[in-house]
């Protein structure tokens, strides 16, 4: 019988879906064990063989742990909000709904094909009612909260109000907003109804606030930073700026020394820990408060370095700062609006790695130092951020090389209290000292002295405390998208009101147009049905609004991380209509035992889970504080992108007037030379020179003899990706191909070989359809199999690691596939042949040595090892001629999680009516690998002459005896009596003649 691999895993994968064969239960008297997925956006162009690779680790640990006896919890779903299924939608008019549901279809089909071993039981899809309805009622928890610091944790909006009520708020040690101005129980009391919402709004940990965001106006929406690469969206690179908008935001700043602390009990990868520490950025200083001369103004700014505050040479104030209009002087007010418009442009991402650029703008302004009170200038400088700390500096120019080179740039004068003072970079980084003691009370101290002597002097004149800042900042959680969670919230009076858990989902609303309307309203501007009735409590037409009992509802969705900050949860309880989980559930699950996915997430996706789920936890929710224990950031499968190399049009020169060259400045950007061709013209200048003489008369044709002259030049010559398929093993481009791949190709040139071939460059990158060097899972399951996909990418390197992806390389782990196959049958007719036949001692020590690797293969995480091991074994069994079912048996178990269609069918063959998926993985027993025996060098005069093997229980007497007795030792003596006879008992033994 032959391995017929398409017939097996179709086999096996509908039966696996017929009987639910991977069907957690949460009820089980069993272990839990929960592994987890991040799960995947569903694009159009479905999963390419870069995909997988955290799918198969993470399913051959969940197979692993069913055969350790655990109830392995190991679901899937889909990320389905986001932005590509609406820019599509623009640019079709499908609604997103139907191309999600379509992208989603090829993800199960492709999932599937790969033997993945999920509960769909329990399959979530954000873009589902039923699900982003949890969503909603999570938002309205959180604005149901404000942060306690007094006990550290969320707390009901009730605890806080009541606070009011009986003391006010002088009391209250709360995370809020930093102008919160302060009212006694009695003033409470007689505040409107609007008054006290707009005040709950400043302490609440979900609130409404005007903000600067990343405002993409070619897509219409506010972007996270890490949606921008560059200064432009990471999806079209479409230009952004900052913008001022009203915009929800969740206040994680409030759990910054939280989320610092708890990285301490999870097991993660140290770089991402570290990723995470520095984006919450805790530092320890102290705050400052500097007036503005001739303004009822002050600036308050954070420092590291209160002990440098005499070195204060002027003031920063980030160009969004709230002041800058307020006391920008009329002569300065062009210069600096100007600066304002530019700096727009900039994301803030550009702004932190800009550290060459040296731009302001000055204010004419004055602040007042708080102690020598002598006026500084006021400047405003892109690299200050107003998100960050208080948006404002004391800059400081001996003690940071910015604010040096600022002043030096602007020739703003720099005070001469540094006269014998050492103020160089080496001394400031200097812990134990005081750079600047230029003060009575500051001079010759050791630097933590200083420091504490500063803010002490500090507070006591009334400029200052010590204080902890972060650099984290609140989160924005508002986007104006149409295809996104809607918010639960309608206006009265302006202010927001939740919508009551029991009306809950409230689904989105069709609309005719995905973009903003034209007014600048997000795209529900366009929904005609989205008011709230009060009365019927449901979702009514538009022109019902009257303010009394049908109102507006919010315009904004929730951002794409909304609906995967929570979503490992609800898995644990997905169908659950009445709570977001059972008690039952999520006491039982608890947490993610192993969570597998990309480090790009560390501080998006996976920060901002972690805040949800200490919130949730402070609600009494969920019973951890931290929602994985476990997780490992699987390497990238890299692709090797084909490239064609094209002239610049600097290449070329024409006769005639320009208004002669339309079509002939399209074809400027149309010539490409072969990759080997210019990689030789590169090394050789006399090559170069040749080709050069030859260009014109070589192009003439193309260009219709309007060529003056053409001359390559090679640093000009423009890299272009070429689709992969386009390409041959020989890295010939099908030429015919590529002008038909794409319309702007159609009427190409090729400067070819001498033979007339074409070659591509090639490179090493992302798998990615941008680079058009994706592999696509589908072509290599039809023609090797799934389980030789699972296996080739295990094989490829270690799990952590990037590696290059070669198709030509799955054909050793095909060829393993085979030959595991053949040890099952007989080799004359292909028939199944196990027998029932003791397995000899060689059988017994290949199984052991095999199941105890990799048993510590699976356990480490360390696959490629493991399928090495596999195919050790089979050769060895193969040589040993071993067809036991005692051996056999096990070694299916063995290979199931890496490869379980074939394990599966050798399982039904051999005589189990039962998955394999929950056979009891193989016990290691290490007697068999004791030996009981060594094969002695027997040397004469120090010369091996034969091997002898004997029992390692004699001793040196009956080795020597033993020795003596054989045969070929009589013979190599031919009669003498040896001098001595040396024995090293397990070593050697050597007779001297």
């Amino acid at each position: 019988m032959q391995y017929n691999f398409n017939e097996i895993e179709a086999k096996w994968q509908k039966y696996w879906a017929e009987n639910q064969t991977f069907k957690a239960e949460n009820d089980s008297e069993k272990e839990k064990f929960y592994v987890l997925d991040m799960f995947p956006y569903p694009s159009g162009a479905g999963l390419h063989v870069g995909h997988p690779l955290g799918y198969i680790a993470s399913d051959i640990y969940a197979r692993y742990k069913r055969h350790k006896g655990y109830n392995v919890l190991h679901p899937q779903g889909y990320d389905s909000f986001g932005l590509p299924a609406e820019q599509y939608a623009i640019q079709t008019g499908q609604h997103p709904a139907v191309t999600t549901a379509a992208n989603i279809k090829t993800y199960r089909r492709q999932l599937d094909q790969l033997g993945f071993s999920f509960d769909w039981s329990r399959e979530v899809r954000t873009s589902s009612p039923e699900y982003y309805k949890w969503t909603q009622w999570i938002f309205i928890q959180i604005f149901n909260s404000w942060y306690n610091n007094d006990t550290d944790k969320a707390e009901d909006i009730e605890t806080l109000i009541a606070k009011f009520s009986s003391d006010g708020n002088a009391n209250v040690n709360a995370v809020c907003d930093d102008d919160i101005e302060s009212f006694t129980a009695e003033e409470w009391t007689t505040f409107s109804d609007v008054k006290k919402q707009e005040i709950l709004l400043q302490y609440r940990l979900t609130y409404l606030a005007d903000i600067e965001v990343n405002w993409c106006p070619a897509l219409g929406t506010v972007l996270a930073n890490d949606e921008i690469v560059n200064g432009v969206s990471e999806r079209g690179g479409h230009p952004v700026v900052r913008k001022k908008m009203t915009q929800w935001s969740m206040r994680i700043s409030a759990y910054a020394q939280r989320l610092l602390d708890g990285l301490a009990k999870i097991d993660w990868p140290q770089p991402l820990k570290d990723s995470q520490t520095n984006w919450i950025g805790r530092s320890q200083g102290a705050s400052a408060v500097f007036n503005v001369k001739e303004h009822d103004e002050k600036i308050e700014v954070f420092t590291t370095r209160p002990d440098t505050i005499f070195g204060v040479s002027f003031m920063t104030l980030a160009p969004e700062h709230e002041l800058v209009s307020k006391i920008t002087t009329a002569e300065q007010k062009a210069e600096v609006e100007a600066y304002i418009e530019a700096t727009a442009k900039r994301s803030e991402r550009d702004r932190m790695a800009d550290v060459k650029t040296i731009s302001g703008a000055f204010t004419g302004a004055y602040a007042e130092h708080p102690f020598t009170k002598e006026p500084i200038p006021i400047w405003i400088g892109d690299y200050v951020l107003a998100g960050y700390g208080t948006g404002a500096v004391m800059s400081v120019p001996c003690g940071d090389q910015r604010d040096y080179d600022f002043a030096k740039h602007f020739n703003i004068p720099i005070p001469n209290i540094f006269e014998g003072v050492d103020i160089s970079e080496e001394a400031f980084a200097d812990k134990d000292k005081t750079v600047i003691a230029n003060s009575d009370f500051l001079n010759g101290l050791p630097y933590k002295k200083a420091m504490k002597l500063a803010i002490y002097e500090l507070e006591k004149i009334g400029h200052g405390e010590g204080k902890i800042n972060y650099r984290l900042r609140d989160a924005v959680f508002s986007r104006q998208r149409y295809w996104g969670e809607p918010f639960p919230v309608y206006y009265v009076d302006g202010m927001p009101q939740m919508i009551a858990k029991e009306y809950l989902p409230i689904a989105l609303p069709e609309v005719e147009k995905y973009l903003p309307t034209e007014t600048g309203e997000p795209p529900l501007g366009n929904a005609e049905v989205w008011a709230w009735c009060t009365k019927e409590n449901k979702v009514v037409s538009n022109d019902k609004i009257d303010n009394e009992t049908v109102f507006p509802l919010e315009l904004n969705t929730m951002p794409g991380w909304a609906g995967s900050s929570q979503y490992f949860n609800r898995y644990m309880d997905p169908h659950n209509s009445e709570n977001i989980f059972s008690e039952k559930a999520i006491n039982y699950w608890q947490d993610v035992d192993l969570y597998i996915g990309g480090s790009e997430h560390a501080t998006g996706h996976l920060l901002y889970s972690r805040f949800w789920q200490k919130f949730m936890f402070d609600k009494g929710l969920v019973p951890k504080d931290e929602f994985a224990k476990k997780l490992i950031n699987q390497g990238m499968i890299t692709g090797t992108s084909a490239f064609v190399y094209r002239l610049s049009p600097a290449t070329f020169g024409f006769e005639g007037s320009s208004s002669d060259l339309g079509k002939d400045m399209q074809r400027m950007n149309q010539v490409y030379i072969s990759y080997t061709l210019f990689s030789k013209l590169e090394r050789s200048s006399e090559m170069l020179k040749e080709f050069n003489m030859n260009l014109k008369s070589r192009l003439a044709g193309y260009f219709d003899n309007k060529l003056a002259k053409a001359e390559l030049r090679i640093n000009q010559v423009v890299p272009i990706h070429a689709d992969v398929s386009l390409v041959n093993a020989s890295d010939e481009l099908d030429i015919e191909g590529f002008k038909k791949w794409r319309d702007e190709f159609a009427d190409a040139e090729f400067i070819t070989e001498e033979d007339g071939t074409f070659k591509v460059g090639r490179e090493v990158e992302k798998m990615s359809k941008s680079k058009y060097n994706v592999v696509n899972p589908d072509a290599i399951c039809e023609e090797y199999g799934a389980d030789s996909l699972r296996l080739y990418e295990m094989f490829l390197g270690p799990l952590e690691q990037s590696k290059p992806w070669n198709t030509a390389g799955i054909t050793g782990t095909h060829s393993f596939l085979k030959k595991l196959w053949r040890q099952f049958h007989s080799n004359e007719n292909a028939s199944f042949q196990v027998t029932e036949d003791e397995p000899s001692k060689e059988s017994w020590k290949t199984l052991h040595k095999t199941i105890k690797k990799v048993e510590e293969d699976i356990e480490n995480f360390s696959f490629n090892t493991s399928v090495s091991t596999f195919m050790i074994c089979v050769n060895e069994l193969s040589s040993q001629k071993c067809y036991s079912r005692k051996v056999l048996e096990p070694l299916a178990i063995l290979v199931s999680p890496y490869a379980p269609h074939i394990a599966e069918e050798l399982w039904n063959k051999l005589g189990h009516s039962e998955s394999i998926a929950t056979a009891p993985f193989p016990k290691f027993e290490g007697k068999y690998l004791v030996e009981s025996s060594k094969e002695y060098p027997i040397s004469f005069n120090g010369k091996m002459k034969f091997t002898l093997e004997l029992s390692l229980d004699l001793s040196k007497e009956e080795i020597e005896a033993a020795v003596m007795a054989n045969e070929k030792t009589q013979q190599q003596l031919q009669g003498r009596e040896p001098k001595k006879v040396i024995v090293v008992p397990g070593k050697i033994v050597n007779i001297v003649g």
